[in-house]
């Protein structure tokens, strides 16, 4: 068998371990710490435990088979001798990985919790931050909207609308997700952006590790975030392919500012209006296609049609208190 059969095998066995001692009673918060310690020496074991978690899951929907929970109870029993060392333990079969499930959700159940609803948003203009109960901190976007759901089980959060940031609080009791139209977004203690804008999601990672998914059972379709990378998910569910992430814009945006590097001009036009009443618009369509760089201060429409006037020899007209008018200059 070779060396790297071993560490995956190794890796598989310990999840599962940390899994079961996490959902016993009796783990202690220095066994948590321990955990957190674990998780952070290599990704590989962050994927084995999400494994471990997805094996569990699946495990938890036959709760209600009477010889799997009478296997349960007696792997629970085991052994009578003394006193048990958990951390040798190591399920010899993919049978005993669904007897360990099946007994941590029957026989070991967190206390029911209702779920305790919050909701937040954001008018058009405004960026706002929130330190969510379990100590998360929340970015919200201009015209945004998201719903929180956390109770003993999980944290959940639905992205209505708008972009948002988080800094997830690390729980290793409790999965952190988001919820943006068709996608899941999965986090272990991170920091990660998600919009939904015009039907369209996309999800972008700046620390850590994260495991986006379309769809349920056998269907499901996912996706695991390296740092530095982003995915879209269109309005029907379909999940692209990987991309690298503008790091300096997604830093950028909730600190206020917008940076485009050599993107077009009705790209552009159409962020700054998300933040602004005063909408700016073209009054020749051809000009969309001009290449634009630069920082900009988010809902600051006169600085940027400054800057239009100077870079991109353009001319704006005021037509309303509301409306501006971009064309090229005559001069």
């Amino acid at each position: 068998m070779s060396t790297g059969m071993l560490d995956h095998d190794t890796g598989v066995s310990q999840a599962e371990a940390w899994l079961a001692r996490l959902m016993s009673p009796e783990c202690e918060p220095q066994e948590r710490a321990a955990f957190e310690d674990w998780l952070a020496q290599s990704p590989d074991n962050i994927t084995a435990y999400l494994d471990a978690e997805r094996i569990h899951a699946l495990a938890a929907g036959l709760g209600s088979d009477d010889l799997l929970r009478a296997a349960a109870q007696s792997a629970r029993r085991k052994p009578a001798g003394g006193q048990h060392n958990w951390r040798s333990w190591q399920p010899s079969a993919a049978a005993a990985v669904l007897v360990i499930a099946v007994a941590a959700a029957t026989l070991w159940p967190r206390p029911a919790e209702k779920a305790v609803a919050q909701q937040f948003m954001t008018a058009q203009g405004e960026q706002r931050e929130v330190t969510l109960v379990d100590g998360t901190v929340l970015r919200l976007d201009t015209g945004s909207e998201i719903t929180t759901r956390f109770d003993g089980r999980q944290r959940l959060i639905e992205l209505e609308r708008g972009r948002a940031q988080f800094v997830v609080a690390a729980d290793p009791d409790r999965p952190f997700l988001v919820k943006a139209g068709p996608g899941t977004v999965r986090d272990i203690g991170t920091t990660f952006q998600v919009s939904r804008i015009d039907g369209q999601v996309n999800v972008g990672l700046l620390e850590g590790r994260v495991d986006v998914s379309v769809g349920t059972g056998a269907g499901v379709r996912r996706s695991e975030l390296a740092p530095g990378e982003q995915i879209d998910i269109d309005g029907n569910g379909a999940i692209g392919t990987k991309q690298p992430l503008d790091l300096a814009a997604a830093h950028a945006w909730p600190q206020g500012d917008l940076v485009f590097r050599q993107r077009r001009l009705d790209e552009l036009l159409v962020e700054m209006n998300r933040y602004s009443q005063v909408q700016l618009r073209l009054d020749d369509p051809a000009l969309g296609s001009l290449q634009v760089s630069g920082v900009f201060h988010a809902g600051d429409q006169e600085a940027l049609v400054a800057a239009l006037e100077r870079g991109w020899s353009l001319r704006a007209q005021r037509a309303g208190t509301e409306e501006i008018v971009l064309s090229r200059s005559t001069q």
